[in-house]
Parts: structure tokens; sequence; C-alpha cells
């Protein structure tokens, strides 16, 4: 099926999910177009906050005009591919437009935090995707482990650097620093004992 059908139905979707209770996302995935039901976890919106507001105060020393915020969906048409990050680093002005996508050329970066149900979307397609997509920077978090991956400089469409951390570290990341302290595991109590 060629991307204009799959987006022609991602719309559809999309107009649908806006009458059913609770959060909906819409992407376009190697399979094609998914609507799924999202629930994050507390931790999880917890973290991505965190992230949203680090950068936040930094873009405009570094990217005057850009923010960081959860959502919306980015797509890039010629690689047929429409997802959501958990937070995407984009230039302001985009989120007044019509529309249901960011075009991924304006994206700078893209954050995902490790969902227990389905790590492979994140370190799999996603980490496929978002290269081929020349998002710049990538940055997995994943409170399963307490581990960080930070992916950089697309090439021939896959990430040519990748950087290892650990929460608790001061993590770069492009031009900004994302301090990872106050980062939680799930499953686990603030001091990273497993709970009862």
């Amino acid at each position: 099926m060629d991307y204009a059908k799959m987006r022609a139905i991602a719309e559809e979707l999309g107009t649908y999910s806006e009458q059913l209770e609770g959060s909906w996302s819409v992407e376009i995935g190697p399979s094609g177009p998914i609507l799924a039901m999202t629930c994050p976890s507390k931790r999880h919106e917890g973290t991505i906050r965190r992230i949203r507001n680090q950068l936040n105060a930094q873009l405009p020393a570094t990217h005057p005009g850009y923010v960081c915020e959860n959502g919306p969906e980015i797509e890039h048409p010629a690689i047929g591919r429409m997802r959501r990050p958990d937070a995407v680093v984009i230039p302001e002005a985009v989120l007044d437009e019509e529309g249901l996508a960011v075009d991924a050329t304006q994206v700078l970066a893209a954050v995902e935090i490790v969902s227990p149900s389905s790590p492979s979307n994140d370190y799999d397609e996603k980490l496929a995707e978002y290269p081929a997509m020349g998002i710049p920077h990538y940055m997995i978090v994943d409170p399963r482990t307490g581990t960080i991956e930070v992916h950089s400089e697309p090439c021939k469409g896959r990430y040519s650097s990748k950087e290892p951390y650990i929460f608790g570290d001061s993590v770069p990341f492009g031009p900004w620093t994302v301090e990872t302290s106050e980062f939680r595991r799930y499953g686990r109590d603030g001091h990273g004992s497993v709970r009862d």
C-alpha cells in the first residue's frame, strides 16, 4: 500500500479516536497504520516531564524558537512512516499549524521512554526509522534497567554513534545536558530497591 493511502487511513483513525474515551495515538509502522490506546505509567510521564523541562530551559540558548513537547506525530512520507515519540524538539511555530503530523525534517531530537510491554518498538523499529527520517539525536530511556542510550550522527539510514549511560549520570544529548539523578526505575522505590 502506498504512503498516501496509509496516511488517509491514519487521518480517519485519528478522527475516529477523538470520539473514544482515553488517550489514543495513531502511527504508521512497518505493517501500516496503527491505532493504539496509550496509558503510560506515572513514572513514564514523570521522566518525560523532567526531560522536557530540562531541554526547554536550555533551548533558548542553543536553538531559539524551538521547544521540547510531548507528541505530536512526526512523519516522513519517503520512508512511509509516521510515529509519535514521547517527546520531540521542534520549532514552536509548527504547533500552530493545521494537520496531524510534523515533517520529520524539522525535528532536532526524539526521546522515547521504554514501556515494559513493547521494548522492541523503541530499540528496533524506531532505532531504524528515526535515523532514516534524518532526526539528528535520539535518546532511549529504559526505566526497566535504569539505562540510557544516546544515538546521533545519522548516516545511510542508521545512527553511527551510540553512547550508553545509567540513571544518575549527567547525559550529553546533542548540545544539551540531561541530568538523570531524579529518574526512577519501574517497580522500584526511589532508592533503587525492589518494592515489597
